[in-house]
């Protein structure tokens, strides 16, 4: 069963890969917008907010990975939500494959679209003045958790790609996860905040995230945020697992 999951599932995804290097332009257009980001806040903004750093680009761009990945996530919900509609999955459903790995092949495309993205963001972010002295070690410890919170949110995007009833509604879902961000310590410090705003800030999965990756990349103590930031995005990650794939066999039965 696993050898037949593990090769549906390779199959799939390389059709889904195929799909995305016949429309590179998705993969540019979910770069631009935290790219843009960066370009206003640091050359724009960056003067006039006091984070605490020498350099701004280097405390923003931990943000602005989270903001790539949310950014991205939308089209994996767009590609599912087509393949419902065209009635690809019921094709599937009629050939000896194994169910799940029609979703698991538009979640690994959805991981390797977004690290590509997030590639490119981290080298636009080396041009723009970003350093680090972090070792190999800290750049996997990033890398696993900006893995990991993909993966949270890709399965996220899996369930209004398989319950929209139109093709807004399924990439729109994504509009406040790029806002959330905002309401962390992505941007500017919580302690500049209001009270209530930042109780929020201080207590939400993007923050925790946020300062642990910001705290690898300038090699500093990361104490227990580190877990903090794993148990959301594993928490984030079981529960809309389990909630998608009871979306999926409610569409396929």
């Amino acid at each position: 069963m696993t050898k037949h999951f593990v090769g549906d599932t390779t199959v799939l995804l390389g059709r889904s890969l195929r799909h995305i290097t016949r429309s590179v332009d998705t993969i540019i257009t979910t770069v631009i917008t935290p790219i843009a980001m960066m370009l206003l806040f640091v050359y724009v903004f960056g003067g006039a907010i006091k984070s605490g750093s020498d350099s701004y680009v280097n405390y923003l761009l931990p943000g602005i990975l989270l903001i790539t990945i949310a950014s991205g996530i939308s089209y994996t919900a767009f590609r599912l939500f087509l393949d419902m509609k065209s009635g690809i999955f019921e094709r599937f459903q009629s050939m000896p494959i194994a169910r799940s790995s029609v979703l698991w092949a538009h979640v690994l495309t959805s991981l390797v679209a977004n690290l590509i993205s997030l590639v490119v963001v981290v080298l636009v972010a080396l041009l723009m003045g970003f350093r680090s002295g972090a070792g190999v070690p800290a750049w996997l410890a990033v890398a696993g958790i900006l893995i990991l919170f993909t993966l949270a949110l890709t399965w996220i995007a899996v369930i209004p790609g398989l319950t929209a009833k139109s093709v807004d509604g399924a990439s729109a879902f994504s509009y406040p996860l790029i806002f959330l961000p905002f309401l962390s310590s992505a941007f500017v410090p919580t302690d500049t905040m209001p009270g209530p705003v930042r109780a929020f800030a201080e207590h939400q999965p993007v923050t925790s995230i946020v300062n642990t990756i910001r705290d690898l990349f300038t090699q500093q103590p990361v104490g227990t945020a580190i877990w903090i930031a794993l148990a959301w995005c594993v928490g984030i990650l079981i529960v809309a697992y389990i909630f998608a794939n009871i979306s999926y066999r409610r569409r396929i039965s």
